[in-house]
C-alpha cells in the first residue's frame, strides 16, 4: 500500500521525470538512501514503469480506464477542453475528426466513480453527448521506441553526418 510519502514521490516523478535521487531526497525532505529505496520499491512493485514517468494505474487502484469520445457545439470546444482540463479523472484530452469532437482517457476506481466521472462531462457547457468504451486489458502500453528505431534505421541508410 502506497503511503503518502510514496505519492507525493511518484508525483514528483512524473512532474520532473529527469530529477535525480538528490534532488527528489532534497525536494522531499527525506535522505537520499530513504528515496532510493523507495523508488527502488515502486519500480519492483510495478507501479513505476520503467520510464519513470508512467504508472500502472490498477497498481495505484484504478482499474477501470475509458475512452470517451464527445461531441461539442463547435463554438463551446475551447470551453470544453478548458474544462476537461479540470477533471481529475480525466488523463488526456485530443481533438479528433470523424465521429465525436473530442477524444479523452479517464481512469476511475470502479464504475460508480466512472459513472461520476461521466455525468461531470455531460455537464460541461457545449457537450451534446459521450460515448464511452471501456479498457479490458492493456496489452501494449504507451510506447515510442518503435518510432524512434525507425528513425535511426532510416538515418543509418541515409549519408553519414556528423553527429555530436
Amino acid at each position: 500500500m502506497l503511503d503518502r510519502t510514496d505519492i507525493r514521490l511518484l508525483r514528483e516523478l512524473v512532474h520532473e521525470p529527469r530529477s535525480q535521487v538528490s534532488q527528489l531526497s532534497e525536494t522531499l525532505g527525506m535522505a537520499r538512501n530513504t528515496a532510493q529505496a523507495r523508488m527502488q520499491r515502486l519500480f519492483r512493485s510495478g507501479i513505476l514503469r520503467r520510464s519513470g514517468r508512467e504508472l500502472d494505474l490498477a497498481r495505484l487502484e484504478y482499474d477501470v480506464v475509458a475512452f470517451v469520445t464527445i461531441e461539442v457545439t463547435h463554438r463551446e470546444l475551447d470551453g470544453v477542453i478548458s474544462a476537461l482540463r479540470t477533471l481529475e479523472q480525466v488523463l488526456e484530452v485530443h481533438e479528433i475528426s470523424g465521429r465525436g469532437d473530442v477524444w479523452c482517457r479517464v481512469a476511475a476506481t470502479d464504475t460508480h466513480h466512472l459513472q461520476s466521472a461521466l455525468r461531470s462531462v455531460l455537464r460541461i457547457k457545449g457537450v451534446i453527448r459521450t460515448e464511452t468504451v471501456l479498457a479490458l486489458h492493456e496489452h501494449i502500453p504507451y510506447r515510442v521506441e518503435p518510432l524512434l528505431d525507425r528513425l535511426l534505421a532510416e538515418k543509418s541508410q541515409a549519408k553519414p553526418s556528423s553527429e555530436s
